[in-house]
């Protein structure tokens, strides 16, 4: 199928299948309550604001509205999940046009949600870098729109900073510094967070990233042919197939680069090997072209071992580098997992299990917030907002752009590196499966 016609099919899809709108209305249903309702400083002389949050990095439009005493009173999201896994891949253009289709709806959703009006905002946020540059540019100009039409501060985000410090809404007991693990299907990333807009990148994918590992798998696993995964993103399918693994040893994978000094990670490897298993085992077992093989519990299981160790072994390297530098204060040791794969829940447990013996506390969102949100965008505006970075006036947003890729904070790689970091002793991560 041509691009063009893909994305036709892509564009009928809207038509005939519109993507689920979920609505949470948090500030009337105390279940969903996801903060304490105490106050807290902040920099605007101690009065209580509202931030209007807009994520459209990629294929989720989401708007939230969150106030300085860390409550999320409204939260819409229109998700467009199941028109790209039929499509076998997110098509931009369709991205694109579902976003536009959708802004001013979902913004009004969460508006309602929270029984208030623009009038009653003080600062809008918006994603503009980094992402799809079609889907960045319709929350940009609908969030530039909106201040220049109520005259309200604006505030641009970088998506992955507001990943980061997602957590720190949820959960109090996050104080900077900490060290952050952003995992998603773009990103693959370890860097210590020293302040709201102060971030040192200690390890990056030099490849691929685990979600992608997941979405390049489960298509070519077939699992959407799998009825009850058919609606599932690539990870949340695989993870659930794994579950069913008889023995995740049928398929070996070794962990690239053990020896390495670096954080770095590397994923392509694994994921060349699994797809020539796949082919090796369809041949095997003459699988038809729309079956999903007998073995695919064993290799998914396997998959998601090799990935958790190779994030845990990078994990432990940064804090014996983080420690041996003094870097990260010894009484509040924190780990943050956030983006889409930390959703994972075997991801998470070994995770744990890392930071069980090293005493530091892990703090992961709830599955929701791991996710792209316009919850994550609105609380890093309040962060920035309190400490006055980045805002911007209503009359001041010519120089506004998105950016498709930016680099999140200062490299000290090589710093990594040279501190020599060897004959690590890892945590060994028994009893998992």
């Amino acid at each position: 199928m041509s691009v063009f016609r893909a994305i036709s099919r892509g564009l009928a899809h809207v038509n005939a299948k519109p993507a689920r709108t979920v609505v949470h209305c948090i500030a009337r249903d105390p279940n969903l309550t996801l903060a304490h309702n105490r106050s807290i400083s902040n920099a605007r002389g101690g009065s209580k604001f509202k931030v209007l949050g807009i994520e459209t990095s990629c294929d989720d439009t989401g708007v939230a509205i969150v106030d300085s005493d860390r409550v999320l009173l409204g939260d819409a999201i229109h998700n467009q999940s199941q028109i790209h896994i039929e499509n076998g891949g997110i098509l931009p253009p369709v991205a694109g046009h579902l976003h536009r289709a959708n802004m001013e709806l979902v913004a009004n959703q969460a508006l309602a949600a929270a029984g208030l009006s623009m009038s009653d905002i003080d600062v809008v946020a918006a994603t503009v870098k980094p992402g799809l540059s079609l889907s960045l540019e319709v929350g940009t100009k609908y969030g530039c729109h909106l201040s220049k039409m109520w005259k309200k501060p604006f505030i641009p985000i970088h998506h992955m900073e507001a990943h980061a410090l997602m957590a720190r809404m949820v959960d109090e007991s996050v104080k900077f510094p900490f060290l952050v693990l952003l995992i998603s299907g773009g990103h693959c990333l370890l860097a210590l967070v020293e302040s709201v807009d102060s971030f040192l990148l200690i390890g990056t994918t030099v490849d691929n990233s685990p979600g992608e590992v997941f979405d390049k798998l489960h298509r070519r696993l077939k699992l959407r042919n799998v009825p009850e995964l058919s609606k599932l993103s690539g990870g949340h399918a695989i993870e659930i197939m794994a579950q069913r693994a008889s023995n995740y040893l049928e398929f070996p994978l070794e962990i690239p680069a053990t020896q390495s000094l670096s954080c770095d990670f590397s994923f392509s490897g694994m994921l060349t090997k699994c797809t020539r298993t796949i082919e090796t085992e369809e041949q095997k077992y003459g699988t038809s072209a729309d079956a999903v093989i007998e073995s695919a519990p064993n290799l998914c299981a396997a998959v998601q071992m090799c990935i958790a160790k190779q994030l845990c072994r990078r994990v432990e390297r940064a804090i014996i580098f983080l420690s041996r530098k003094g870097m990260m204060p010894p009484d509040k040791c924190s780990l943050v997992v956030s983006g889409g794969v930390a959703a994972n829940k075997f991801i998470s447990k070994a995770l744990k299990m890392v930071c069980d013996t090293y005493d530091y506390h892990l703090s992961v969102p709830p599955p929701h917030l791991c996710n792209d949100n316009g919850v994550m965008i609105a609380w890093n505006g309040v962060e920035r907002f309190r400490e006055n970075l980045g805002v911007l006036q209503w009359d001041q947003l010519a120089s506004v752009k998105v950016s498709s890729r930016s680099p999140l904070g200062r490299d000290i790689r090589p710093d990594v590196v040279d501190a020599n970091i060897s004959r690590v002793k890892y945590v060994k991560l028994t009893g998992l499966m």
